[in-house]
């Protein structure tokens, strides 16, 4: 979405779009203790684990991710 100010036509986000880069720092991220679905082995994610739903070791992610 585009609005001019002042004359000059600037875009909401510098442009990137949703997936570009990030133009702020929130500072470290608060990491949660899980246990890896498919592994079994304790690790730290930087969400909430949500009960039922799996959780994955950063190794096991992406094995994950490459057989997509």
């Amino acid at each position: 979405m585009e609005r001019q100010f002042g004359g000059e036509r600037r875009s909401f986000g510098g442009g990137q779009g949703f997936g570009g880069p990030r133009r702020f720092s929130s500072g470290p991220r608060e990491m949660h203790k899980a246990v890896c679905s498919e592994c079994k082995k304790e690790c730290e994610v930087p969400f909430k684990p949500t009960e039922g739903k799996p959780v994955f070791c950063l190794d096991c992610f992406k094995k994950k991710k490459q057989s997509y």
